[in-house]
């Protein structure tokens, strides 16, 4: 077991607030991590970090915004003094505010450019800069591991009739920016395996598939039934996965997209 510890090394998890966030933080606490958990509140950053056994922190950032990176950088080293581990996990899935009219908004060819930009700016842009401005310490330092949180919507275009309610209406339509994004996010993971190989630094990416959440019950039975497990993923069911990319149990991976989706993308 002591090649998944990961005691005393040092981790980042952007978009640490959200749902699979959470989850990430409490796993790398659990394997033996001191976590940063980073996020756009501050405050509850901190208060979440209180609740590991590790020494962990919260920090406010913006994914999109090199300075508050830096700021991030300066914190952890001079607290930590190295940085092991960086979970590339923030991310905008659009959500749209009327339910009502989510459909025509969904839409192709209705969909918004201001909300394509800022899936770019958070979900790529944003894994760019803290690999960039966080991976160029693990490279200096000869050792790390990256890893981008991608999507089966990455790899495989959404099934738009999921979407589809009972009474044969479309509740909305997944829209481009985050298959686009998340398609890139794993080509951009391949490059920078192979860009920072040489410096002991690996890069991964994690494909999860859908997730329960309180979504509408006829599209979590029809999610359900094109998985061959039969069922949505709890939002703990990443856990494993991630420690292993986090930890020496993988040291000789990198490149690699790591696929949990209970099948999903078998058919």
């Amino acid at each position: 077991m002591e090649l998944f510890s990961l005691k005393n090394k040092t981790a980042i998890v952007t978009g640490a607030l959200g749902l699979l966030g959470q989850e990430h933080c409490k796993g790398l606490s659990e394997a033996g991590a001191n976590v940063i958990v980073a996020d756009l509140d501050e405050s509850k950053c901190v208060e979440f970090a209180k609740s590991f056994l590790t020494e962990s922190i919260g920090a406010g950032l913006d994914v999109t915004n090199p300075v508050s990176i830096k700021n991030l950088r300066d914190k952890v080293l001079e607290k930590f003094g190295y940085i092991d581990i960086l979970v590339n996990n923030a991310a905008i899935n659009d959500m749209f505010e009327n339910p009502k009219a989510a459909s025509e908004q969904s839409k192709f060819e209705n969909y918004p450019l201001e909300l394509w930009q800022r899936s770019i700016d958070v979900n790529l842009t944003g894994v760019f800069l803290c690999s960039q401005i966080l991976g160029a310490v693990m490279a200096k330092q000869k050792s790390g591991s990256i890893i981008n949180i991608a999507s089966t919507y990455g790899i495989t275009a959404p099934d738009q009739s999921l979407y589809i309610k009972e009474d044969g209406t479309q509740s909305f339509f997944k829209p481009p920016a985050y298959s686009a994004t998340k398609a890139a996010v794993i080509m951009f993971t391949k490059y920078l395996a192979t860009y920072w190989g040489k410096d002991g630094v690996r890069v991964n990416a994690l494909t999860p598939g859908g997730v329960e959440n309180n979504q509408d019950e006829f599209f979590m039975k029809k999610y359900s039934y094109k998985t061959p497990l039969g069922r949505m993923a709890k939002p703990n069911d990443y856990k494993g996965a991630l420690i292993f990319l986090a930890s020496d149990a993988s040291s000789y991976m990198t490149g690699s997209n790591l696929i949990v989706d209970g099948g999903w993308t078998c058919w």
